[in-house]
């Protein structure tokens, strides 16, 4: 196939006063791409989408990512490699020689470079095709002011709202500053928390972020968080409720909810701690160090695959939401085999006593349905669901009020007129679990009396629910 060579435009977000010169810029040309040619290229994911038919999705996406070190670098090229269609990389900072260890595409070549262009070149490399691969580079820092920040958060023209916003972030209060954004606006946040100072893959999570634990970043963002919503809450004259912002929740209910904001962290616990200031530092001024104002000037210990793996943790995520299929991570907390055990056996003594007071009430010629629509029968679970239901499914917290593990939680079926399959069965505590049984006797359905948001949330998530591939 023949490759044409035609002229790149120069993209009206880049920020005029950074430096842009770079050895071999691949931005500033660009090559069509036979249709051949790229869709081998993408042959792999292709297949793997099928089910879904999820490419198309991918191959027309957005998605903005804001900051680009150790673990955005690695996520930014993983979702060019696998076809995002617009990728609006921010970064302020350079290359320095201590970035090699981890930054996913440069070379010593490179030191003293934007790492916005760094990685624009590379990535123009692998698809030099601009109508495939639209590189939106902006070398520029967040801020979360707008005067300052300029059209930076803006979609792209035609777009009304980003499909996903990368976070990789490592300063608290820019990084809160993004998160309570897109929730305000309701846009969908894929974060990273510390990967400094940490070392084993086994202890990577993705989690809502107040379940992120043994997080020193998780930590300083939710606080920063509050601080934010009872700040904004204090000013509008909202109530303010005990620890987590304004009485119905506001933007702030972003930090329980992992489909507004899911979080990759570590649970590991920090291993390595950050190096010493040294004499020149407490002579000078630490201020005097850091490469912008009010940003951390003491150096993290990094070894080199924790930032690439949780990187490659984001983009995961975030190409198997774009390509409809997104999966159910397992949560940190893991419950023990007698808990398991225990609702197993709760659930089953309840439906079996359901079943008994029910069955004068059959319809003529069911074994199942009730005159009312109710289905009884056996449940159709075994053991080893328990475990899916609860760590995977329901992140071992209750469906409707959020409640966690500390709380006694029980499995519940959520549409009475169906059985007790994995896909209908919704973990809840035991408050929730008496409202839902008086709204059933009372209203003949107990979803009734639960809010119309939760009760969407609670059955996307119910959709989610496929145990093996053949199910799909």
């Amino acid at each position: 196939a023949t490759l044409i060579l035609t002229k790149s435009r120069k993209n009206k977000t880049q920020d005029a006063d950074a430096p842009q010169t770079s050895r071999n810029d691949a931005t500033q040309s660009t090559q069509t791409m036979p249709d051949e040619i790229r869709s081998e290229m993408l042959s792999r994911n292709s297949l793997y989408f099928e089910s879904s038919n999820g490419m198309p999705n991918i191959t027309n996406s957005s998605v903005l990512v804001v900051g680009l070190g150790g673990v955005g670098s690695h996520t930014a090229h993983m979702l060019a490699r696998s076809g995002v269609k617009y990728l609006r990389l921010v970064d302020f900072d350079q290359v320095t020689l201590s970035s090699l260890n981890r930054h996913a595409v440069a070379t010593l070549k490179d030191v003293g470079l934007p790492k916005v262009t760094v990685l624009c070149n590379h990535l123009r490399q692998i698809c030099p095709d601009e109508s495939r691969l639209i590189l939106d580079p902006v070398v520029k820092m967040y801020t979360g002011d707008r005067e300052r920040d300029g059209t930076m958060m803006d979609p792209p023209d035609g777009v009304k709202q980003w499909d996903l916003v990368i976070d990789a972030i490592d300063d608290v209060p820019t990084k809160a500053n993004l998160i309570s954004y897109c929730a305000k606006r309701d846009i969908r946040v894929i974060s990273c928390m510390g990967a400094a100072g940490k070392s084993d893959p086994t202890r990577v999570h993705i989690s809502d972020l107040r379940s992120a634990s043994r997080d020193p970043l998780a930590t300083a963002v939710r606080q920063r968080l509050r601080m934010l919503a009872k700040k904004e809450a204090k000013e509008s004259g909202e109530k303010i409720t005990n620890g987590s912002g304004v009485s119905n929740g506001g933007w702030i209910s972003c930090v329980d909810d992992d489909s507004k904001l899911a979080v990759v962290f570590s649970s590991e616990k920090v291993v390595a701690k950050l190096a010493d200031i040294t004499d020149e530092q407490k002579e000078e001024g630490m201020h005097n160090f850091g490469a912008v104002d009010n940003m951390r000037v003491r150096v993290l210990p990094v070894l080199g695959t924790m930032p690439a793996i949780m990187g490659q943790t984001l983009a995961a995520m975030a190409l198997c939401e774009l390509g409809g299929k997104p999966f159910s991570p397992v949560g940190a907390e893991r419950v023990g085999r007698n808990i398991r055990h225990k609702l197993y056996q709760h659930l089953r003594t309840r439906e079996k006593k359901l079943q008994d007071k029910l069955t004068p009430t059959l319809k003529e010629g069911s074994e199942n349905y009730t005159t009312s629509g109710t289905y009884i029968g056996a449940i159709q679970i075994d053991p080893d669901d328990v475990e899916y239901l609860m760590a995977e499914l329901w992140k071992n917290k209750c469906a409707v009020s959020g409640s966690r593990l500390g709380t006694v939680l029980e499995l519940y079926r959520w549409d009475m007129t169906e059985p007790a399959t994995p896909n209908n069965l919704v973990l809840m505590s035991a408050k929730s679990a008496q409202k839902f049984e008086k709204d059933f006797e009372k209203l003949g359905d107990g979803r009734k009396g639960v809010d119309d948001e939760c009760r969407a949330r609670v059955e996307k998530r119910l959709r989610m629910c496929v145990l093996d591939a053949e199910d799909e």
